[in-house]
């Protein structure tokens, strides 16, 4: 390989839910990687050791680098496809930041915040930004069923900290709300339940471009089910419509608020938000600081509709890593 090309490693795998997601999503963006200006590896994650997928070396946790038959390497950047834990909660970031070796995405703090449903909710609406309400339930303490009935019913009642709508349900009945509690408490020890919205689902992708914030197409999501479940998401049970078919006006205050949140945020990198509309106000839903990249994805469909190859949608995430 040319000296001049930056070695990038590409992370995946994981121990949790969205391991599958998180397979496909790498293999795309290694796939999609400029190949005349990066040599990529895709390292996976099993239990506490990475390992490069082509050969099934591990990696050398010490300093992130990697003894090939060829010779030993180091990365000049890491490409965080991981989802879930232990990438998009920060801690992996961490690592890599007492290495000194770059990192796309959002750092340790931004990281943790997001990945926290209801402290980014509770962050976020000192910034005025319209949101359901909603409670947050710990593993093994009890909780105020009255006070979360009072919210009324549907209910959503989802984990805390994950991702893909694992473990989470739409609640309609008083009866079924400590089943869906405990099913939630299955993917995490911290569960959020949360007000019901009536309206229309839209998801926006956004990242930085030469230091500027750049705000993708919007997607609409129709899906035949309760709601955009894991399902809807990855077996094609939903329409995904980019642009989504809103007015010029609804479109730039959606966007606008994409490009707000990213900003009093400190996000770095893509990041998704997804949105619900109701009587002509966009409500937060989440924040996704890895989202999906897969060829079933949201965002590669955005980049598309904004004239971008997927390529072209990397350069730049890869560029202001680096510039860091």
């Amino acid at each position: 390989m040319p000296a001049s090309k930056i070695r990038i490693a590409v992370v995946t795998g994981g121990n949790v839910a969205e391991r599958e997601v998180s397979l496909k999503s790498a293999a795309t963006v290694a796939k999609h990687l400029d190949a005349t200006k990066y040599e990529v590896f895709v390292l996976e994650l099993n239990g506490t050791v990475f390992t490069e997928q082509k050969t099934g070396i591990a990696v050398d946790l010490n300093d992130f680098s990697l003894s090939l038959p060829d010779g030993r390497i180091t990365f000049d950047l890491v490409y965080q496809m991981l989802h879930g834990h232990p990438a998009e909660d920060g801690r992996l970031q961490g690592y890599f930041e007492l290495l000194g070796i770059p990192y796309t995405g959002c750092d340790p703090l931004v990281s943790a915040l997001t990945f926290d449903k209801q402290a980014c909710k509770d962050f976020l609406r000192s910034h005025q930004v319209p949101m359901a309400d909603s409670q947050l339930l710990y593993k093994n303490k009890p909780y105020d069923e009255d006070s979360i009935q009072r919210m009324g019913f549907p209910l959503f009642v989802k984990p805390n900290k994950n991702g893909s709508s694992f473990g989470a349900s739409k609640v309609n009945t008083p009866e079924q709300l400590p089943g869906a509690i405990q099913f939630a408490f299955e993917y995490d020890d911290e569960v959020v339940v949360e007000a019901f919205l009536k309206g229309q689902e839209f998801s926006n992708g956004v990242l930085r471009k030469d230091g500027e914030i750049v705000v993708l197409p919007i997607t609409e999501i129709v899906t035949q089910n309760e709601f955009f479940d894991y399902k809807a998401k990855y077996e094609k049970q939903s329409e995904e419509i980019t642009p989504a078919r809103l007015s010029a006006a609804q479109t730039a205050e959606c966007q606008e608020q994409t490009r707000r949140i990213y900003g009093v945020l400190g996000c770095r990198g893509i990041c998704r938000f997804d949105y619900i509309l109701v009587n002509g106000v966009f409500y937060f839903l989440e924040a996704n600081t890895i989202p999906g990249m897969s060829e079933a994805s949201i965002v590669p469909a955005q980049a598309q509709a904004h004239g971008w190859t997927i390529t072209q949608l990397l350069d730049p995430v890869v560029a202001e890593a680096l510039a860091r």
